[in-house]
């Protein structure tokens, strides 16, 4: 059986920059985030129970759920969002576990989880190993600013919604220090695929 990784950070710390370096070397990765589109398209397994509890002005003329709207509805109501949670997480984590099974099952040496909530939904036990994508504080705030053009407050609000990066440093069986040039990362990706591929 293939060595299982999970790939985690938490926003703005450069997860997707490890993740495509993941991609580049045609390790399969399972997106959570890339399913959690798609599992509430029209006719997929979350789309009805979504539109039921919020409303058709959430969706768009195609009847699409529109994500900006939904995500209005809920970014400052905590029971709204937990209420979204409470029906996607679960079709997402059943989405992961089959897409991991399929891989497993065709033979993959190396297979990557890249699920941003790894910690706060307690799916590290879904892998063999985790990888952090660390940044300092101060420069996932500086990030997230500039990214999605936010106000310091804004942004800290959205970084304080997730887990500390530094608790999940603590947490991880390996962590990529993405605070320094692209190469640097690059060099500690090509490290740790070293190690990876011995397990």
């Amino acid at each position: 059986m293939g060595a299982i990784v999970g790939l985690t950070g938490s926003i703005a710390t450069g997860k997707s920059t490890v993740a495509a370096l993941f991609a580049r070397e045609e390790i399969p990765i399972v997106d959570a985030d890339l399913i959690a589109r798609q599992v509430i398209e029209p006719g997929q397994r979350a789309y009805d129970q979504v539109v039921q509890a919020f409303g058709h002005e959430i969706l768009a003329h195609d009847q699409s759920i529109n994500r900006v709207k939904l995500g209005q509805m809920i970014f400052n109501d905590q029971k709204k969002r937990a209420q979204l949670n409470q029906i996607v997480h679960p079709v997402i984590i059943e989405q992961l576990i089959e897409d991991r099974d399929r891989l497993i099952k065709a033979g993959h040496p190396l297979i990557v989880l890249d699920i941003p909530l790894l910690y706060e939904l307690d799916l590290a036990k879904l892998v063999d190993r985790v990888v952090v994508v660390y940044s300092t504080t101060e420069n996932q705030l500086i990030r997230l600013m500039a990214r999605d053009q936010l106000s310091e407050r804004e942004a800290q609000q959205r970084i304080d919604t997730q887990i500390s990066i530094d608790e999940k440093k603590q947490r991880a069986d390996y962590i990529i220090d993405n605070n320094g040039t692209k190469q640097q990362t690059e060099t500690q990706f090509h490290q740790l695929l070293e190690i990876l591929f011995s397990m």
